[in-house]
């Protein structure tokens, strides 16, 4: 990597003045440099699949308190196991869902909604519904547990 020196050859018998003596060399050998490159790019093609391995994990109760009520009647989206939804009591096919919660946001002054979900329904299911509220105007979702779960403090539940 670092600079050499030019050996000048004294071809031809004739010899010059201040010219025969080595001068340095003006080129930078880059082998190394691209071989160090090439190593870590092989490194972090290996390690990066390993950073995003997700942990399977089965969600517990919880001991959360219960949000502050507010001056309208809250709205509360329900999803069964089987993975129906409901708006109120009202039985809602997936494909109206945006729609119909855009209506009612429309003619809502908050947008804070209550989700319920069976703790059997599909977690993708449960995803789907709540990016369906975000696209229908909600964006103040509060997730329903049953209290009585784990605190986590070491006092049990």
């Amino acid at each position: 990597m670092g600079a050499g020196v030019i050996q000048k050859s004294g071809g031809g018998g004739r010899r010059r003045r201040g010219r025969g003596r080595s001068r340095p060399m003006a080129e930078i050998n880059v082998t190394p440099f691209v071989d160090v490159m090439l190593v870590l790019l092989i490194i972090f093609m290996v390690a990066a699949p390993l950073l995003v391995v997700g942990v399977p994990v089965e969600l517990p109760r919880t001991a959360a308190n219960a949000l502050p009520g507010e001056q309208e009647e809250p709205l509360t989206v329900t999803v069964s196991a089987d993975g129906s939804v409901a708006i109120q009591t009202t039985d809602v096919p997936r494909e109206e869902l945006v729609a119909r919660l855009a209506a009612i946001a429309a003619e809502r002054e908050g947008t804070r909604v209550f989700l319920r979900a069976d703790g059997a329904a599909p977690y993708s299911v449960v995803m789907e519904v709540m990016g369906a509220l975000n696209r229908g105007g909600f964006a103040n979702i509060g997730l329903v547990t049953e209290s009585g779960g784990p605190s986590l403090d070491g006092r049990g539940g």
